[in-house]
């Protein structure tokens, strides 16, 4: 897997595509200001092993998914090992354990702006003649 592969799963196979549901909070903050991005398109997140199962709200720019939000305000976004790092570095996120070439972090611990930020940044990379 080169740098800028992302162990994304292609949008029709994570589930049922469904309106992303209401997070509450500063995590709902986070996902309308996301959402409202050019090119964004907002859709329910579901738990990984159970498909009925809402879990919060996926992110996609096209085909590549920018990241989610989980209904707890954990963020997992789809970063290159590259952007993880930068992030790590900069005490913004962590790598996801699971999964090469993602990152993580948490609405509740940095804050609705940091977090719009994080996912910017991610938006920025995939989409730099977007906006």
């Amino acid at each position: 897997m080169t740098d800028q592969a992302r162990s994304t799963l292609p949008r029709e196979a994570k589930g049922p595509f469904a309106p992303p549901p209401i997070l509450g909070g500063p995590a709902q903050v986070v996902a309308d200001a996301i959402a409202a991005w050019p090119e964004v398109k907002a859709t329910t997140h579901w738990h990984l092993n159970d498909q009925t199962r809402v879990d919060g709200i996926d992110f996609y720019v096209g085909p590549d998914e920018l990241g989610h939000i989980h209904l707890d305000g954990t963020i997992h976004l789809a970063t290159t090992l590259e952007l993880g790092a930068e992030m790590a570095a900069e005490g913004l996120g962590k790598p996801f354990p699971w999964a090469r070439g993602w990152t993580m972090a948490s609405v509740n611990r940095l804050g609705p702006d940091v977090a719009v930020s994080l996912f910017r940044r991610n938006y920025d990379r995939l989409r730099p003649a977007a906006h």
